[in-house]
């Protein structure tokens, strides 16, 4: 099975998302795929979802989900990360989109978190057993 995520039609989600009518919704997201797409193309595709924009709150749940999973890669490093729960909501603020999703979440993720965090452990900041907290200064992360 092959999975393919598109934010054709997103402008349209944005204004139909307070509608119960998610048939009405699907067909006219379909509408811009097929302006899109050769009808080749679209017949060979099983099942379209369309998906309503993500909460806030589903935000943050793919925030600690994510979070969680690169502490479990720490770990294997014999490494620890604690967070600040105002570090946390600043990734989420960076990261929230309705429009693009998730996309913008693990970006944020990625530049605020991962890649300062990489730099430190491949310096040797770190050394397994050490507990990495990281606390939000002047707006910046801070790894201690």
């Amino acid at each position: 099975m092959i999975v393919m995520t598109s934010n054709l039609g997103s402008d349209i989600i944005q204004e139909l998302s307070g509608e119960d009518n998610y048939e009405s919704m699907k067909s006219a997201v379909m509408g811009v795929v097929g302006t899109h797409f050769r009808p080749e193309f679209i017949n060979r595709v099983d099942e379209v979802v369309v998906f309503h924009p993500l909460a806030r709150n589903q935000i943050r749940g793919i925030a600690d989900i994510q979070i969680s999973l690169l502490q479990a890669r720490l770990a294997d490093r014999e490494l620890s990360l604690e967070l600040d729960e105002d570090v946390i909501e600043t990734i989420c603020d960076a990261g929230f989109d309705p429009v693009y999703g998730a996309r913008p979440l693990k970006r944020a993720i990625q530049q605020l978190l991962e890649n300062p965090l990489a730099q430190e452990v491949l310096a040797g900041s770190y050394h397994p057993g050490h507990t990495i907290h990281v606390t939000l200064s002047d707006g910046g992360l801070v790894f201690k």
